[in-house]
């Protein structure tokens, strides 16, 4: 686990000698030279934290990858340290006061110059002292390790605690009577032509289990003479799973083993085995595949026959499950965790040897099966450790409030923990950190992913490509810890993007467990004793009380800090001042009882992401201009309504998020409150979202949005009719614009004919405000999914032009047509999933042709007196949820709530 300490310091160091180099007079050798140092030691960590994560591992070595760990925190806190001292200093003008200025500079740099220099040849010294112990250890170099992923292999198997599924009596096994039917099905009904199965599910699901009942079912042994189980694991070798089919296959049939079978190579075992299978129907399970290499290369061992030959394969990986689906005869099922009635009836079968639950220990068995959240292996483990245990309350309750650490320490659960643990180890280690800062979170948090994402980011997770932006890469990242059953999907858009997500209680449990050895993160509660060991982040939840003010007190190298749910900010900041913690790069005051910020906030020269979001804070102090390193400013819900001139210097900002919606009770649907942005905003080239910018006050801002040809998402709120085609103009220039969001004032006529070179990538649109005729640009933005047109008061059919945009999903239409009629042609709006239409009070027909709306999902309709429902709404081909809404208020409500997620 030293790796990811390691790799960070490196990447700091990179960037230091090439990105800083000027700020290195003096040091710049023993810089360099603690980076080969740290290069050549990065070499063996992978074999070092292997031995550690097996717990093959001597005190000696513990006591090195500790102390390497902490050397590598020391050096990035130096070079945090040195750039905040000779990188900000300001720049001023005038020849004596120029020269006055330097001098007095020279002289106040003279001693942390020599003091940083001092450290930096402690620190060399020390990492070669590190380097030169290494030898001792018999580490394998990870160039020597190959591409085989873990560096050694599995231990032994009667250790590895995924073998007990193989032998579970069928008795002992609760809700598994679905799947197993499915998947029965799958293996002896169907096509002639081999079939894949893939059974796909986070660690502990009972994947292994299902497998092997299936397997050993009657139907599939009466169909299959030909059959075989291969445990693949993390650490593979093809020549082995090759060797164990060909074994498999001919001691079943009681056939001698082919002669020199051992000392075959990948290529002639391959050879034997598609040969002895090519006239036969057989039925292979590959269970625990980790990645999709192993499919790559055994799907060409295995002859497509027409036999009805089956291969089921079990993966935590979706992306290895989906990848098997190269035909219609390939199938993937995404195991579920078992539902409460399930849950509780296996965890009486274990607890309580099938009894019934006694009612003194009702509440707390609830309490302890909502924890294991419908995963088998947490469920049966748990409920075996406490049917040791003695059947009274006070006992059980006192090994609920200590499951993080009996997790640790109770060998009884032992298991959970080692199973869980497999998918993290297999991490590449620039995932290790993302999946670790989870921790920092609540239990059962349900994570904004887009919040998550900008964090990784602050904190230097997250790395760049050429011509890609970091939000891609990062999302990147997410989506293969979803992928990896690591991350949970809690909510999903009806589009498939993934708005929020979680990590199961138990794994939290793990990772806070690792964070903590680490000195990654710490988690600061109400009921919390002084923590006396260093941490790199904290996050304080539920209260604010004065043990946890006093160990972030102690941490003045701590890099980011995180208030959940807590009471008392005023309190906080009081207890501690920005000035003693230089280092910070995440400040995250979201719904935190916030009323001000202090001015000493411009002293946090690395912080990097500032939320605000729905505290009391009304104004910023002018020292945000010092933050040069800022990337995301969130204020959203906030009371903010105008940022400082200052903020125009910050030229690494990304993210300005300021903006609160309200209903409009007297008509239209909602009203949202932007921020006053001075000029100079043009120069801000990084930024990526901008919502929502008050441009009322003059065409100069309007004309400087358009240097902003980064921007991913726009909002802007009362545009002037006037200012319409210069608006037009700065959005021509915004290629990869993806979001728009525009206002008018006082609801009155967006002029926006004349946008010469609309942003090809735009999938949403909003608008609301008058329109004479649609812009004659929008039917060319064939990316679009989404839009809005509020107010806009057509005098003609909206319809006819918007069922051309052939990718739209959704379309939202609120007092946007005066007329009689909506008309919606043949094979109009293919894809459009979402209707919905609001306000439209001289409406009285809904005129809607064979073929329209085929995959219409959800139909909303506020209908005006004079309209019926046209029958042709219930022919449609699927079911549709046909809403009538008596007022508009309603709809204004799940609108905010849906943007507030959506722009997140």
């Amino acid at each position: 686990m030293a790796e990811i300490a390691v790799a960070e310091v490196i990447n700091s160091l990179f960037s230091l000698l090439t990105e800083e180099a000027r700020l290195l007079r003096g040091v710049h050798t023993e810089v360099e030279d603690i980076k080969r140092e740290l290069s050549y030691i990065q070499s063996f960590i992978k074999d070092a934290d292997a031995k550690a994560e097996k717990g093959d591992i001597s005190h000696g070595l513990k006591t090195w990858v500790q102390e390497l760990r902490e050397t590598a925190y020391s050096i990035e806190d130096l070079v945090d340290e040195y750039i905040h001292h000779f990188a900000n200093r300001p720049r001023r003008s005038g020849v004596i006061f120029d020269f006055l200025s330097k001098f007095s500079c020279l002289i106040a740099k003279l001693k942390p110059r020599h003091e940083i220099a001092s450290k930096v040849k402690d620190l060399k010294l020390k990492v070669g002292k590190l380097h030169d112990e290494s030898s001792r250890y018999g580490f394998i170099s990870s160039f020597e390790q190959g591409s085989g992923g873990s560096s050694d292999t599995i231990n032994v198997q009667w250790r590895d605690p995924r073998v007990k599924a193989l032998f579970i009596e069928e008795a002992e096994i609760v809700g598994i009577e679905s799947p197993k039917g499915e998947l029965i099905n799958w293996l002896v009904e169907g096509a002639a032509e081999r079939t894949v199965i893939s059974v796909v599910g986070m660690g502990g699901l009972g994947k292994t289990t299902i497998a092997k009942k299936v397997y050993d079912n009657k139907k599939v042994v009466e169909r299959f003479v030909f059959r075989a189980w291969i445990t693949v694991s993390q650490s593979f070798k093809m020549e082995m799973v090759l060797q164990d089919m060909v074994k498999h296959f001919y001691e079943t049939m009681k056939e001698p083993i082919p002669e020199g079978m051992d000392a075959m190579g990948v290529i002639s075992l391959s050879g034997l085995l598609k040969k002895y299978l090519e006239d036969k129907r057989y039925a292979i399970v590959f269970d625990d595949v980790w990645g999709l290499e192993f499919w790559g290369f055994i799907k060409y061992v295995l002859p497509e026959n027409r036999t009805g030959s089956r291969v089921v394969i079990t993966t935590r990986n979706v992306e290895v499950g989906c990848a098997i689906r190269e035909s219609r005869f390939h199938h993937v099922h995404n195991l579920q965790p078992l539902p409460p009635e399930s849950s509780w009836e296996l965890f009486c079968k274990k607890a309580f040897q099938g009894s019934c639950c006694p009612s003194e220990l009702e509440k707390i068995s609830i309490d302890i099966v909502k924890r294991c959240a419908g995963l088998p292996l947490a469920i049966v483990t748990i409920g075996g450790a406490l049917s040791t245990k003695q059947k009274n309350e006070l006992e059980w309750q006192k090994f609920y409030g200590s499951l993080g650490s009996q997790l640790e320490t109770n060998p009884h659960l032992e298991s959970i923990t080692k199973i869980l643990s497999l998918s993290y180890n297999d991490l590449p280690h620039f995932l290790k950190p993302c999946f670790l800062y989870c921790a920092v979170f609540p239990e059962d948090y349900s994570i904004n992913c887009a919040k998550l994402i900008r964090l990784w980011i602050a904190e230097g997770f997250v790395k760049g490509e050429k011509g890609v932006p970091l939000e891609q890469r990062a999302e990147e990242y997410l989506n293969e810890l979803i992928h990896r059953s690591l991350v949970q999907l809690s909510e999903v858009d009806r589009f498939g993007r993934i708005r929020r997500c979680k990590v199961h209680d138990l794994m939290r449990e793990i990772i806070l467990k690792k964070a903590k050895e680490l000195s990654f993160c710490h988690v600061l509660g109400d009921e919390d004793s002084i923590f006396n060991r260093k941490f790199r982040r904290g996050s304080i939840q539920k209260g604010t009380n004065t043990i946890a003010v006093e160990t972030i007190n102690r941490n003045a190298q701590i890099r980011s800090l995180l208030l959940f749910d807590i009471d008392a900010v005023p309190m906080l900041l009081t207890g501690i001042s920005f000035t003693n913690f230089k280092l910070l790069k995440v400040l995250d005051f979201e719904d935190a009882p916030l009323y001000s910020v202090p001015e000493d906030l411009g002293n946090l020269f690395h912080l990097r992401y500032l939320s605000l979001r729905r505290t009391k804070v009304k104004m910023l102090p002018k020292s945000i201009g010092k933050l040069q390193n800022l990337q995301t400013l969130d204020l959203k819900h906030s009371l903010v309504d105008a940022l400082p001139v200052e903020i125009t210097k910050l030229k690494k900002l990304r993210h300005i998020l300021a903006y609160s919606y309200h209903p409009n009770l007297e008509g239209g649907f909602f009203t949202a409150r932007g921020v006053h942005i001075g000029e100079g905003i043009g120069s801000m080239l990084d930024l990526q979202k901008l919502r929502y910018v008050e441009v009322s006050n003059g065409r100069g801002l309007i004309e400087e949005l358009g240097k902003l040809r980064q921007l991913r998402k726009l909002a802007i709120v009362n545009l002037m009719e006037e200012d319409g085609p210069g608006m037009c103009a700065s959005i021509s220039n915004m290629k990869y614009l993806e979001s728009l969001v525009i206002f008018s004032k006082d609801d009155g006529i967006l002029n926006l004919q004349t946008i010469s070179d609309p942003p090809r990538y735009l999938r949403s649109l909003f608008l609301q405000g008058g329109l004479i005729r649609l812009p004659d640009w929008l039917p060319v933005l064939q990316s679009l999914v989404r839009v809005y047109l509020i107010n806009s008061r057509l005098s003609y059919d909206p319809i006819e032009v918007l069922q051309a945009l052939s990718n739209l999903l959704e379309l939202f239409l609120s007092n946007a047509y005066g007329g009689e009629c909506l008309c919606f042609t043949k094979l109009g709006f293919q894809k459009l999933k979402v209707l919905r239409l609001f306000d439209m009070k001289g409406l009285k027909t809904l005129n809607i042709h064979e073929g329209a709306l085929p995959i219409l999902e959800s139909f909303e309709i506020e209908p005006s007196p004079q309209m019926e429902v046209p029958p042709r709404i219930q022919k449609l081909d699927l079911m549709i949820k046909i809403r009538m809404h008596a007022k508009l208020l309603r709809a204004q409500y799940e609108f905010i709530e849906r943007e507030k997620l959506s722009h997140s």
